[in-house]
């Protein structure tokens, strides 16, 4: 991406790359790794910090080069402290979310991979405005490297620890950035994270989920499930028509089949809508056999929706009925409710103002 003052964006490339767009300059190869790691491992958000470099190259390239990194438009702290959600906005004006949760287990951060997104689901603040554009594989990058730098600068050895691919956006739909971003994300250089320490998330698309199995890489994979059956499945997300539920389930399998990763079924309950007996049963069937685990997530209510949360009582029954039929279920501890940690509210928020 070409800056406005036509200087090439090197945020975002590989190892590779960066050696490829550092050859005009005549310098040692070893140069490439110790330029990614000022940008990636240590916060460098231009050539002046890299104290290890000469004075006149580093002159060179700042007027050659540039490091894009996104500012923070806005920044919302849950009152418990647990939560920081951030908007986060680019060269070009495009804004994203990002999310950290400070878990017992580290810090995990929720990262975007497209402005907006044009799934359509029934229950989705992030689609409402319909998707800008794709986000890059440095602008994924970038929302783990930002909060990375403000972790480190908290102290106490902060860092982010786990990353999940499921905020805003079909990261399946933007498929060759969100490859390169794990890929990145898994290189010494940058921060070294374990394939096992990401997850993704898709609402099913299908050709993308047997090239994602192909890819050899560990990583978990979470399938946006919300409904048992086709037809109300179908009403919440629409792109059910594109990819059947019967071929999701099939991709899901032989995920769990080629990883030997156990595939977690996301399913957001909905008031009265697929918080029943009926639906608890045939969530039940439809588990049967699989290497897999539900994750019920109580709706987090987007006003423009109108769809509600269930009770605490019918939240618990449902759980409690797949425990009983030896289902794999986990309820999403809530965090951010305060600040509106749902995926586009505080994107929308600012489209509106």
């Amino acid at each position: 991406m070409e800056t406005l003052l036509n200087r090439k964006d090197i945020f975002g490339l590989t190892l590779a790359e960066l050696q490829e767009a550092l050859t005009p300059f005549h310098v040692p190869r070893y140069r490439a790794k110790q330029i990614a790691e000022w940008m990636y491992k240590r916060g460098a958000v231009s050539f002046a910090d890299m104290t290890n470099l000469p004075k006149q190259l580093r002159e060179e390239l700042g007027a050659a080069l540039v490091i894009g990194r996104p500012k923070t438009k806005d920044r919302l702290d849950s009152v418990d402290g647990h939560t920081t959600k951030f908007l986060l906005e680019f060269a070009d004006g495009t804004a994203v979310e990002s999310v950290l949760m400070r878990q017992p287990y580290g810090n995990s951060i929720c990262v975007s991979t497209q402005a907006g997104c044009s799934m359509g689901c029934a229950f989705c603040a992030s689609t409402l405005h319909g998707m800008a554009r794709n986000l890059t594989t440095g602008e994924i990058l970038a929302q783990v490297i930002t909060i990375n730098d403000m972790l480190r600068a908290e102290g106490q050895g902060g860092k982010v620890d786990t990353v999940v691919i499921m905020g805003s956006g079909e990261p399946l739909m933007n498929y060759d950035h969100v490859l390169g971003f794990i890929r990145l994300l898994h290189e010494d250089y940058v921060l070294g994270m374990g394939y096992r320490n990401i997850t993704l998330s898709t609402s099913g698309i299908v050709p993308q989920m047997y090239q994602l199995a192909d890819e050899g890489l560990p990583i978990s994979l979470s399938v946006s499930l919300h409904a048992p059956h086709q037809e109300l499945r179908t009403e919440l997300m629409p792109i059910s028509r594109k990819y059947p539920m019967e071929e999701v389930i099939k991709a899901a399998r032989h995920y769990a089949d080629v990883t030997k990763r156990r595939v977690t079924y996301e399913y957001i309950l909905i008031d009265h809508v697929n918080d029943g007996e009926e639906q608890a049963r045939e969530l039940v069937s439809l588990m049967r056999g699989q290497l897999a685990s539900v994750n019920l997530i109580p709706i987090n209510p987007v006003a423009e929706r109108h769809l509600l949360r269930p009770s605490a009582a019918r939240i618990d029954w449902f759980e409690h009925y797949l425990t009983t039929h030896h289902v794999n279920v986990t309820v999403r501890r809530e965090m951010g409710t305060d600040i509106q940690a749902a995926c586009g509210q505080l994107r929308n928020q600012h489209l509106q103002d």
